[in-house]
């Protein structure tokens, strides 16, 4: 999954696809260097961000998403609002990444539900302005499959199809450093929510985030750029995939495409 982040302060990219044509151009460019799927979103999530109106998120993400599907590409809308998922569908969009896992928008279930696409639900426990002060926890693997449970249940009963229904353990959202290796460390048991049942998908979004940046600081303790972290992110991949990872999101995508075909290939010799 390749990311389009059509705005102007995102942390990794520094609104280098803000303008439409800049946007799709990139799209374009993720999906012939090996992107399966392209994710747009229009609002930033990074920590301490301000929300934007949803007028605002639809000027940003509609055109390109239009533009996208036209194309023939897979495109998946990264939003928390219903009303913007609703759109980007009617756009040509096949899939929704919703970061607040419905808990920000009641709405966004039913508009899955009737919709019949593949939904992301994310862990998440507040919005980018607050989410680092939710950042506790006693057993971060276990609260957070519980937590991802009860949105589950709660789409589910609103009638989600559990088969199109793809878990995200949030990381970086509302997680310290050593949440997110702990999580990354426990993917199979994220998939089945802690419990022994049939595994949901996994999609993980680890790529180019500060505390890979953190783990890889200078002698003075200067943190790794965003875009220096690349190749530690191609090794989180491989390691992801090769732990049944259904997916992972990513800003650089040949190293990271390469990952996964390796993953692929060590699994299957595995099971042979």
């Amino acid at each position: 999954m390749g990311v389009v982040n059509v705005t102007p302060d995102s942390f990794s990219d520094g609104g280098k696809w803000f303008v439409a044509d800049a946007a799709v151009s990139r799209g374009l460019e993720l999906a012939a260097l090996g992107a399966d799927i392209i994710d747009v979103g229009g609002e930033s999530t990074r920590p301490g961000a301000a929300r934007i109106s949803a007028a605002e998120e639809l000027r940003r993400v509609g055109p390109v998403i239009t533009e996208l599907a036209a194309a023939g590409l897979t495109v998946s809308v990264d939003t928390m609002r219903a009303a913007v998922a609703e759109t980007a569908l009617g756009a040509g969009a096949k899939l929704v990444n919703d970061v607040s896992g419905g808990l920000a928008d009641p709405a966004m279930y039913g508009l899955v539900a009737v919709a019949g696409v593949p939904y992301v639900v994310m862990h998440w426990r507040g919005h980018s302005s607050s989410m680092q002060e939710r950042a506790r926890y006693g057993d971060v693997v276990q609260e957070v499959c519980d937590e991802l449970r009860r949105r589950v249940d709660a789409a589910v009963g609103e009638g989600v199809d559990p088969s199109l229904i793809v878990l995200d353990a949030g990381i970086g959202f509302a997680k310290a450093a050593e949440h997110n290796w702990a999580l990354l460390a426990s993917l199979p048991e994220i998939a089945r929510l802690g419990g022994g049942g049939a595994p949901f998908p996994v999609l993980v979004g680890a790529s180019r985030k500060s505390f890979i940046g953190r783990l890889l600081a200078a002698a003075d303790g200067t943190p790794r750029s965003f875009a220096s972290s690349d190749d530690a992110t191609v090794a989180l991949t491989a390691l992801a995939a090769a732990a049944g990872a259904w997916c992972v999101r990513v800003h650089a995508v040949p190293g990271n495409a390469d990952a996964v075909r390796v993953a692929a290939q060590w699994r299957a010799a595995g099971a042979g």
